[in-house]
């Protein structure tokens, strides 16, 4: 398993958000989290790349191991952690820079490239990566924030596969766009999980039945269920699962 946890609790301050979530997820797939609106679904993604570092009164206890590293060791360097685990999030967040200079970015923090040649091969293979190179290759010095909403969420994918990351983590990356522009993110979900494991949260049970393999689902900080997602849609053990995907709350 490429991402495993072990009695994983995490608290803001005194409340509790989530509740000894024992879980793991396969390489080169892609693992859904589902569940209704604050059950907890993205603050367990958020503990994956530890976003949740960043919030002063957030605790978190149990184990998340990626390869059977603890990511959370105190020798653990997390900016390399996060070029290892990318995120793409809910609004597409493009930087303020030319759409070439979106994507070179992480390169350049990193020094992945040794000259501009090897940056701009980087470049163009992340576009294309993303499906986006043959829309934007003449415009590479146009802002990134000129582009559709579909484009920039493409961008920022782009963006997020630059630094070569093992493991991309998605925070409901269609919910701003429409439904072509969502086709062709799923479309891309699709091709890019034989090269990185991915874990997405989505509110949508259609978007979760095409694109995952596995998924899990969240109800008040705890996993109801998890496992293949053929079975959770078709044959699901729990009623309230049952009753979460057949529409009757969330």
């Amino acid at each position: 398993m490429k991402i495993t946890t072990k009695n994983l609790n995490v608290f803001y301050g005194t409340k509790q958000a989530l509740f000894d979530l024992s879980i793991s997820m396969p390489e080169n797939s892609v693992t859904a989290l589902i569940g209704p609106s604050g059950c907890g679904k993205s603050t367990f993604l958020r503990c994956i790349n530890r976003m949740n570092d960043t919030i002063d009164n957030c605790r978190v206890e149990g184990e998340i191991l990626v390869d059977g590293r603890d990511i959370n060791a105190k020798e653990q360097d997390v900016v390399q952690l996060r070029a290892w685990i990318g995120m793409v999030f809910q609004k597409p967040n493009p930087f303020p820079k030319s759409i070439y200079d979106n994507v070179a970015y992480g390169a350049r923090i990193h020094n992945l490239t040794k000259n501009k040649s090897e940056l701009d091969a980087l470049v163009e293979n992340s576009l294309r990566r993303a499906g986006l190179f043959d829309e934007v290759k003449d415009r590479l010095n146009d802002s990134g924030t000129s582009l559709s909403g579909g484009q920039q969420q493409r961008l920022c994918i782009a963006r997020t596969i630059a630094v070569n990351p093992e493991i991309i983590l998605m925070d409901e990356p269609c919910s701003a766009l429409d439904p072509i522009a969502t086709a062709r993110i799923e479309e891309l979900i699709d091709e890019l999980k034989e090269h990185f494991t991915i874990v997405i949260v989505t509110h949508s049970m259609q978007q979760a039945a095409r694109v995952s393999e596995k998924t899990c689902f969240f109800h008040m900080g705890k996993i109801v269920e998890s496992g293949a997602t053929s079975k959770i849609f078709t044959s699901p053990e729990h009623q309230q699962t049952q009753d979460y995907i057949t529409g009757r709350y969330g």
